[in-house]
C-alpha cells in the first residue's frame, strides 16, 4: 500500500521557489527605494501603490506561473493604470527588467526576468483569481505596509499557498528587519531610519531576513541574499510571564484601535509599552520570540481584512508554536474568496497565553458602549 507523503516533503518545492521568489522581489523593492522613484497612485480604498508593489507582483507571478502553471494567484495590484499610463509604466518597466538574482542558474529556476512590458502587466494581472474553498490559490501582497516603505519603516513581501481553503505554505521577506532574533528591534522600527543601503551587513549585524513555514515543518528564518537562499534557522515564540510580554501593534491608528490596545495591555498587567511598526513583520517579529503577542483591533463594522495581509504570518506564527484568532477567538478563514468575511480582527500569541489574552480583548471589547464597538 503507497504511503501518503508527509506535508514537509509535499510542498518543499512550493516552499522553495516561493521564498526565491520573494527574495527576488525584496531585491526590486530596495531597488526603487534606493532610486527615490517612490511616487505613489491612490486604488479606490484610497490606499497607496508604488513602483514596487507592481514590480514585485509582475516578478513572484512570473516565478509562480514558470513553476506551477495551473495554480491561480490572488494579487493585490492589476495593471489597469499602467496601460493608461505610459510614463508610469515605463517607470515600473526599467526596475523590473533590471532586477534578478545574482546567481544564474537561481535566477532560471524561477523563469529568468520578465521579457517584456506587456509580458509584465500580464504577469500582475495574472494575480485575479477571486479565491474561495476549492483549489490551490497564491496569495500575493507585493508591499504589505507601504505606508512603512515610504518612511524606511518596515514592510514586507509577502506569499502563501492556500489549498482548499488552508494554508499551507507561508514566505515574508522583511527587508528592514535585523536578521538576528537576538538583535532588539530598535526603537525606530517602526516609524523610520533605514540610511537607503542594501541590505546585507551593517555594523556588527545583518539586517533583512526571510521567514518561511510550511504546514507540519515549522517555521525557520534566514538572512536576506541577493542569489542562492542562505541557510536557515529553526524559530519558535517565546512562552513569557503575560505581565512581561511584548506586543505589537499597527503604526497607523486606522489599522487597529490604539486605545484598545492600550486597555488590553493594562488588563494583562503589561506595562512595556507596544512596538508599532507596519506589516506583516509584526507576524515574523513574534514567531520568533523578538515579541510576543500581536494584536489587530477592529476600528470599523464595516472593514474587511483581505487575505494577503495576513496568509503568510498566520502560519509562521501558528507553526512556530503559537496561534492566531480573531478577536472571537474563532481560526482565519481563508476560504471565503479575496477577504477574511467571516472574522473580525485579529489576536496571535504563544499557544500557552493565547485564550488568556483573548479573554482580556473579549472583556474590554464587550465593555464598550454597543454604539461604539466594531467587532
Amino acid at each position: 500500500m503507497a504511503i501518503a507523503p508527509t506535508p514537509s516533503v509535499l510542498y518543499n518545492r512550493e516552499i522553495y521557489i516561493a521564498t526565491l521568489a520573494v527574495q527576488r522581489a525584496c531585491l526590486l523593492t530596495q531597488k526603487v527605494f534606493t532610486s527615490k522613484v517612490t511616487s505613489t497612485q491612490s486604488k479606490d480604498d484610497k490606499s497607496p501603490v508604488t513602483i514596487g508593489d507592481f514590480g514585485a507582483q509582475a516578478l513572484i507571478i512570473k516565478a509562480i506561473k514558470h513553476n506551477f502553471p495551473n495554480d491561480g494567484v490572488i494579487g493585490e495590484e492589476d495593471a489597469t493604470s499602467l496601460r493608461e499610463k505610459p510614463e508610469l509604466s515605463k517607470q515600473v518597466w526599467e526596475i523590473v527588467k533590471g532586477t534578478r538574482l545574482s546567481d544564474k542558474a537561481t535566477e532560471a529556476e524561477l523563469g529568468g526576468p520578465v521579457r517584456s512590458e506587456e509580458e509584465m502587466w500580464d504577469m500582475i494581472d495574472s494575480g485575479n483569481s477571486a479565491g474561495g474553498p476549492k483549489g490551490r490559490i497564491w496569495a500575493l501582497d507585493p508591499i504589505d505596509g507601504t505606508l512603512g516603505f515610504l518612511r524606511g519603516g518596515q514592510y514586507a513581501v509577502c506569499l502563501a499557498l492556500i489549498k482548499d481553503g488552508d494554508v499551507k505554505v507561508g514566505v515574508l521577506g522583511c527587508p528592514n528587519l535585523p536578521a538576528s532574533e537576538v538583535d532588539p528591534l530598535p526603537e525606530n522600527v517602526g516609524t523610520g531610519g533605514w540610511d537607503g543601503t542594501e541590505y546585507g551587513v551593517k555594523g556588527n549585524s545583518w539586517r533583512g531576513v526571510l521567514f518561511s513555514a510550511a504546514l507540519g515543518q515549522g517555521s525557520v528564518s534566514r538572512p536576506l541574499d541577493t542569489g542562492k537562499l542562505l541557510p536557515a534557522k529553526s524559530i519558535q515564540m517565546m512562552n513569557p510571564e503575560i505581565s512581561e510580554a511584548k506586543t505589537c501593534e499597527s503604526v497607523e491608528a486606522g489599522h487597529s484601535s490604539h486605545s484598545d490596545n492600550a486597555r488590553i495591555l493594562e488588563k494583562l498587567n503589561i506595562t512595556e509599552s507596544a512596538i508599532r511598526m507596519d506589516s506583516q513583520a509584526k507576524y515574523g517579529s513574534i514567531a520568533r520570540g523578538a515579541a510576543d503577542i500581536y494584536l489587530r483591533l477592529p476600528t470599523s463594522k464595516s472593514y474587511v481584512e483581505k487575505i494577503w495581509d495576513h496568509a503568510a504570518g498566520d502560519i509562521i506564527v501558528r507553526e512556530a508554536e503559537g496561534w492566531v484568532t480573531d478577536v472571537h477567538g474563532k481560526r482565519l478563514d481563508f476560504s471565503q474568496g479575496r477577504t477574511l468575511s467571516k472574522n473580525k480582527g485579529v489576536v496571535a500569541a504563544p499557544i500557552r497565553i493565547h485564550w488568556t489574552v483573548l479573554k482580556a480583548v473579549r472583556e474590554v471589547l464587550e465593555a464598550k458602549d454597543p454604539k461604539d464597538r466594531a467587532d
